[in-house]
């Protein structure tokens, strides 16, 4: 599946459905970093999502800006930002909201999240 170790920023609605109908067939946890351009907790921990995308080969990750994609986020009913959503088969499961790493590093060993060995 394209995006594999990496983070799938979504801009349109268009994009976003194609591709999480595609990451919720595939059966994969999901986790999507709802953002904001404005947020400096979600510029700080932008980078750290980015290395979990490549540890964590076999998670789907998803970023939306909310200012981008407001309906998105009114859908996962996203309150702060930066808050990380996560989904299996369409179903939430969890979700983290703030910059906590240790945390977001937790929630995605839980639901499955393997670290790929280097």
């Amino acid at each position: 599946m394209a995006g594999e170790g990496e983070v799938i920023a979504c801009h349109s609605y268009d994009v976003w459905n194609e591709k999480v109908k595609d990451a919720n067939e595939s059966k994969k946890l999901i986790v999507i970093d709802f953002t904001a351009s404005w947020c400096p907790p979600c510029r700080f921990i932008a980078p750290v999502f980015a290395e979990m995308a490549k540890k964590f080969t076999n998670v789907v990750f998803f970023k939306i800006d909310v200012d981008e994609l407001q309906s998105v986020a009114q859908e996962f009913k996203v309150e702060a930002m930066p808050t990380f959503v996560f989904m299996k088969e369409g179903e939430i499961v969890d979700r983290v909201v703030g910059a906590a790493k240790d945390e977001i590093h937790e929630t995605l060993k839980k639901h499955g999240g393997l670290v790929a060995s280097a």
